[in-house]
């Protein structure tokens, strides 16, 4: 299985209000690392997995609403604790979407999977892969 990486950052601001997490509770700041891998079995005729430039594009269009907001105001996250793991699906939705929908070009439709990770820190980090389904 081949795979590339792209990367980029995010800086937000969120609570997490059940007791399960005690101090961050409290609205509080993060500044996540965003990972973004891409899988494919075969390499395309241009000997690639993805179009590298498409990738970091469409990773910095997906986190550019999210940058120095409050999530807790945005109406996409009504309702939901947005935890890392949380926003590792939201992000992961919205680049298999891109995929599907030939973002990447003609050879993002035929990737295999995608995995998101977003890292908190250089100790902690969560991820979420998936298939692309299209």
């Amino acid at each position: 299985m081949f795979s590339v990486e792209v990367r980029d950052r995010i800086m937000i601001a969120h609570s997490l209000p059940d007791p399960f997490f005690g101090p961050a509770q409290n609205l509080h700041g993060a500044t996540y690392v965003v990972d973004v891998a891409f899988f494919r079995e075969k390499l395309t005729a241009e000997n690639v997995v993805v179009d590298i430039g498409a990738a970091l594009r469409v990773l910095n269009e997906t986190l550019k609403p999210l940058g120095y907001q409050n999530l807790d105001a945005l109406p996409q996250f009504k309702g939901h604790l947005t935890t890392t793991e949380f926003l590792c699906k939201y992000i992961f939705d919205r680049m298999a979407e891109a995929a599907t929908s030939g973002k990447f070009g003609t050879e993002g439709q035929r990737l295999s999977r995608i995995r998101v990770t977003l890292s908190e820190t250089d100790l902690a980090r969560a991820s979420y892969e998936g298939p692309i389904s299209g």
